[in-house]
C-alpha cells in the first residue's frame, strides 16, 4: 500500500514568501519530472516530518494528492534546518510505470548473531554498506533488501553481486565492480601489558634527596655567613675594650 501525502499549489514565490510559509507551519516544495511541468507546492510540516521518520517513505513510490488528483512520485531531496530540526524544503519526482528508476534502497541485515563467525569464533558483524543503488521499474521497487550473514566466518564477506535481489531489480555497478556489503571481523584484543601502559600516568618531577641537598647546603652556607657577621661584632667590641684599658 502506497504512502499518501497531501499538498497544495504554492502561488507566492521568493525567500520572503518561503519564510512566511514556514512560520505558518508549512513546508515549501516542488514536484518535477514526467510529462508535466514543475509545480511549486506546500505541505503541512507536522505530517511531513512524521513521514520522514518512516524508512519506507524514503524508498517507496508515494501517492501525492494535489488539487484533487493523485500522482506517483519519489522523494528526491529535502533540506533540514541546521539546528532546529525543521524541514526547510522538499523535492518530489514524478514517475512513469514503464520507465526504470534509479533509487537507493536500505539494507536489512539478518542472522549475524547465529553465524559461525559470531557464535563460535566471537567475531563482530561489520556493516560496510547501509543502502544500495538499484534500478528497476516503479512497481518492482522493494522497500528494503535483506543481507543474510548467517553463513559468514571471521574474515569472510558478503558482496553486492551475491545478494538475492527481487525480480526486476538490478544493482547499479560499474563493470567488474563488486563492493563488500558486510563482513565478520576479529575483535581487537588488549593485553594486560597494554592496559597497564595505557593506565600509567607519568609521575610529577619531584627533586630527589641528592638534588635537594645542594640547595640546602647553599642555604646553610648563606646562613653561616649571616651567623659569622652577627658573631663578629661582639668580638670586635671586646678587642676595643682591651685597648681602652
Amino acid at each position: 500500500m502506497k504512502i499518501e501525502i497531501s499538498a497544495r499549489k504554492r502561488e507566492a514565490q521568493g525567500t520572503g514568501a518561503s519564510r512566511r510559509l514556514r512560520r505558518s507551519g508549512n513546508v515549501p516544495g516542488i514536484v518535477y519530472g514526467g510529462s508535466g511541468e514543475a509545480v511549486t507546492i506546500e505541505l503541512n510540516h507536522k505530517e511531513l516530518y512524521q513521514n520522514l521518520t518512516n524508512e519506507k517513505f524514503h524508498a517507496s513510490i508515494l501517492s501525492l494528492k494535489l488539487d484533487g488528483r493523485a500522482e506517483d512520485v519519489l522523494l528526491r531531496a529535502f533540506n533540514m534546518h541546521p539546528y532546529k530540526g525543521h524541514v526547510q524544503h522538499i523535492d518530489f519526482q514524478r514517475v512513469s510505470k514503464d520507465k526504470k528508476i534509479h533509487m537507493k534502497v536500505p539494507l536489512h541485515f539478518i542472522n549475524a548473531e547465529v553465524s559461525p563467525g559470531v557464535k563460535e569464533q566471537g567475531g563482530i558483524p561489520n556493516h560496510v554498506l547501509n543502502e544500495l543503488d538499484v534500478t528497476c521499474l516503479p512497481d518492482d521497487l522493494p522497500g528494503f533488501i535483506e543481507v543474510d550473514m548467517g553463513h559468514l566466518t571471521i574474515g569472510h564477506s558478503v558482496h553486492v553481486r551475491e545478494l538475492k535481489l527481487p525480480k526486476g531489480v538490478e544493482p547499479v555497478l560499474h563493470k567488474g565492480e563488486n563492493p563488500v556489503v558486510a563482513t565478520i571481523i576479529q575483535p581487537v584484543l588488549i593485553t594486560e601489558e597494554e592496559t597497564t601502559a595505557a593506565e600509567a600516568v607519568p609521575a610529577a618531577e619531584v627533586p630527589t634527596t641528592e638534588q635537594a641537598a645542594p640547595d640546602k647546603a647553599a642555604e646553610g652556607a648563606a646562613g653561616g655567613d649571616k651567623g659569622g657577621d652577627k658573631g663578629g661584632k661582639p668580638a670586635e667590641k671586646a678587642a676595643e675594650k682591651k685597648e681602652k684599658k
